[in-house]
């Protein structure tokens, strides 16, 4: 119970960031793809189809809320192998992700 209590609120406390209408800038944006190709794609699968980790195509992910994965993209999964990159990305950032994935991710 504890653990759904503390989704929930992680989740509403990035309602905003999930959100948000913040794009970066054209080279952060290349890094980003980067690191989603190359470092999440060596659990998720350099096509992003799944392996160690789940898939992360659009149509893997439509049925979570964006602030549900904008979480777990900064916080990780606790008991998984999934890490926190909130040391790396801001929760803009990792909103523009999810969003990306969510419509499909770009080639780099």
């Amino acid at each position: 119970m504890k653990g759904l209590v503390l989704c929930l609120v992680l989740a509403a406390s990035f309602a905003p960031a999930a959100q948000a209408t913040v794009v970066p800038a054209p080279e952060r944006q290349r890094q980003l793809i980067r690191m989603v190709r190359q470092d999440c794609g060596s659990c998720h699968g350099m096509t992003l189809k799944g392996g160690l980790g789940s898939p992360l195509l659009p149509q893997d992910l439509r049925d979570k809320p964006p602030t549900s994965l904008v979480a777990t993209v900064l916080y990780g999964r606790a008991g998984t192998a999934m890490p926190p990159w909130q040391s790396k990305l801001d929760p803009a950032e990792a909103a523009w992700i999810v969003e990306q994935l969510l419509n499909g991710f770009p080639n780099e």
